[in-house]
């Protein structure tokens, strides 16, 4: 009996720190601003990804800092900051010197949060989120994992490009921020001698807003809220006038234009389709492989999840056609026999690790997804390097860019092989994670990490055993969850890298080197 009563014991702890060890949804990265290690003064010169060159958008020049516009402005500088209330102070706080990072984890916040899947009606039927009609029900949007990955894409892009023009005219014109003009005017942030005018924060923050207005308009009031914000607090930081915020605002006004045309025509519109361009899809599959997916829900979901995000637009590979990895090991043969085996070892002898591993990195319903795992390795990478704005958002262009290649390649390979997870093929296999709503090869987790590993490890070498590492157990942890074979996550591996070198390779001639 008290064998019994200890063993109990040892699972319901052993219950509660697997638990505790869950990834969690992000919260406010607690760091404090820091000099930048580099000041990038030639950064202005980079290659933009939207932008075709730097002159494509139009800065006038300031005005002189002895004009009585500029005094008039350095003087409701020193106004704002007298009257500083203690939210505002920690407004000022929290915004630091590196409004990227703040930026990026206010859209993983959101994916989280609209990360919901929509259910059954009450007599069994779905209806999908509509961006024409955003409250629903469903609410729009449903932040998957191909959706969270396009979202993040095109807010790095928009807040790289922004960063370039602001860089290129800071530096042309070398207008300095108000601590320098007047010494009764003190910097919140550590003096890094970046001049003032564009503002970098205010191009980000203006295309942050639009951006993520745009991929969460149920958010517009709250984004609304921390863009002006993050105006107010680069004030009251002693580090931007306000003609400072305006020229930064109009470029980033000039750089949305541009993002939001790209999104309009991506194709992103189509890749939920309706029932009979799915079933013709898989039916194609059937008669080319003799297999096809089917979705186990109860009540069945007519249509997988978004069967032609594999034809979106891609950012750095030509075609998908590239990328598409070979077919898989025929249902039957013996590379699938092998792979059911495991398979069946993990079901009936799982360790606490290995079950730590497999929920860790679930990234289901509620949670940032797999392209936001890696959004906070780069961050966190980010501040530890110590890499002023322009270089924070290059990390999370290529990156995000990337990863979100490797899901139109996914995406494209699983539609075309229409490959059936385990639990379809295997009789009586359960699994201990909720099976997604899409073929199973390749891996998305799998795809997904390789390419954000891939491009990790070229910006910050000295840890690209830590990010491959990441990447196989993101990879292994669908394995674990019975959700994958080994094969949907060996391939899904190499598909990832493969995409992944697309960006690095970009990233190798766009004016840094």
């Amino acid at each position: 009996m008290k064998k019994n009563i200890y063993q109990l014991i040892i699972l319901i702890v052993a219950a509660f720190c697997l638990q505790s060890c869950l990834e969690e949804t992000p919260r406010y990265y607690d760091f404090e601003s820091y000099e930048f290690s580099t000041l990038d003064e030639n950064g202005g010169n980079w290659k933009p990804i939207l932008v075709a060159n730097p002159s494509q958008i139009q800065l006038t020049a300031p005005q002189a800092i002895n004009s009585a516009a500029y005094q008039a402005e350095l003087a409701e500088v020193k106004n704002l900051i007298a009257g500083m209330t203690a939210s505002e102070k920690q407004a000022v706080e929290y915004w630091t010197s590196n409004p990227v990072i703040r930026w990026n984890e206010i859209a993983l916040e959101m994916a989280a949060k609209y990360n919901l899947i929509p259910g059954p009606n009450a007599d069994g039927t779905y209806t999908l989120p509509n961006p024409a009609n955003p409250v629903g029900p469903p609410a729009f949007p449903f932040a998957h994992p191909p959706y969270t990955s396009r979202m993040l894409a095109y807010l790095s892009v928009a807040q790289y490009d922004g960063l370039i023009l602001a860089w290129h005219y800071k530096f042309k014109f070398n207008r300095m921020g108000p601590y320098r003009q007047d010494p009764n005017i003190r910097s919140a942030y550590p003096e890094n001698g970046l001049p003032s005018y564009p503002s970098h924060g205010a191009a980000v923050a203006k295309v942050s807003k639009e951006i993520l207005t745009l991929m969460f308009p149920l958010e517009a009031a709250v984004l609304e809220q921390h863009y002006q914000e993050h105006l107010q607090s680069m004030l009251q930081a002693g580090i931007n006038v306000r003609s400072d915020l305006d020229a930064g605002i109009y470029i980033g006004e000039e750089v949305v234009k541009l993002a939001k045309a790209r999104a309009s025509t991506d194709g992103m519109a189509k890749a939920q389709t309706p029932k009979t361009v799915s079933d013709s899809i898989a039916n194609v599959a059937f008669e080319r492989f003799g297999w096809k997916w089917q979705n186990q829900e109860i009540p069945q979901r007519p249509v997988g999840l978004t069967p032609l995000f594999g034809q979106v637009k891609m950012w750095h590979v030509p075609t998908v056609e590239e990328v598409r990895s070979g077919p898989p090991p025929a249902i039957g043969s013996p590379q699938y026999e092998e792979d059911v085996r495991e398979l069946r070892r993990y079901a009936a002898h799982m360790t606490l690790e290995q079950r730590r591993i497999a929920n860790w990195w679930e990234d289901g319903l509620g949670s940032y997804t797999p392209p936001g795992h890696w959004n906070k390795f780069a961050k966190l990478s980010i501040v530890k390097n110590k890499l002023n704005p322009l270089r924070a958002a290059r990390v999370f262009a290529y990156m995000n860019t990337a990863i979100m290649d490797a899901g139109v390649a996914c995406w494209d390979t699983k539609y075309y092989y229409h490959y059936p997870r385990p639990i379809e093929t295997i009789r009586g296999f359960k699994t201990i994670l909720g099976t997604p709503n899409f073929p199973a090869y390749t891996s998305g987790h799998s795809t997904f990490s390789a390419a954000g590993a891939e491009v990790l490890s070229f910006f910050f070498p000295s840890d690209a055993q830590r990010f491959t590492e990441w990447a196989e157990e993101a990879a292994v942890s669908r394995i674990y969850g019975g959700i994958h074979y080994r094969f949907d996550a060996t391939e899904g591996t190499k598909q990832g890298r493969l995409v992944g070198t697309y960006a690095v390779n970009k990233a190798k001639v766009d004016g840094l080197f």
